[in-house]
């Protein structure tokens, strides 16, 4: 297995143009970032597990959570461990019975399970150096593609500008043509 880099989540963006969600991660102690597309409602289950809400029954991932601890199971970790044709995989690390088992899965469910079971997160070094982005500290961009849907640390949308250039070089409309195949 390749070396491990530990990463929190940053924020949660949202394009204006299309309204799809973005996850960013922070490697812990660098300004390095991991931006990770997601769905829109794994992107509001994460917003809620982020800001604490109580809702009134369990969603999907507090179910999985309940699932694990019924079980006499727990969630060691989870991971983002390979990025391949632009689609990262991720991977949950539970510990069951003695023994460590790695249950495939996509990076924000991965993720999601994480903020709820309040363990790691793991990018493996080669996607962090290939997917990585360091931003400038003079980057400032001036129209905002990409806003903040719920903020994590309180921290100013300028350090971040890095990911607005980035994001608008996309071209999301050949996406959507695959996706409509």
């Amino acid at each position: 297995m390749s070396e491990m880099v530990e990463v929190v989540i940053d924020s949660i963006r949202v394009s204006l143009m299309n309204q799809q969600r973005i996850v960013i991660l922070r490697e812990v102690g660098k300004e390095r970032y991991l931006a990770i597309w997601v769905g829109v409602y794994e992107a509001e289950h994460l917003t809620i597990a982020l800001q604490d809400v109580k809702v009134s029954r369990p969603l999907t991932y507090s179910l999985f959570n309940s699932f694990i601890q019924a079980l006499n199971a727990r969630i060691i970790q989870v991971e983002v461990v390979a990025l391949r044709e632009e689609t990262f995989y991720g991977n949950i690390v539970i510990e069951a019975n003695g023994q460590i088992l790695n249950i495939d899965s996509r990076p924000s469910d991965a993720i999601n399970l994480a903020a709820r079971a309040k363990v790691p997160i793991l990018v493996a070094r080669d996607v962090m150096d290939a997917a990585g982005i360091i931003p400038e500290e003079d980057e400032v961009s001036e129209d905002a593609a990409y806003a903040e849907e719920s903020p994590t640390t309180g921290e100013g949308e300028e350090r971040l500008s890095v990911f607005e250039d980035f994001l608008e070089q996309l071209n999301l409309d050949d996406d959507e043509e695959e996706e409509n195949k």
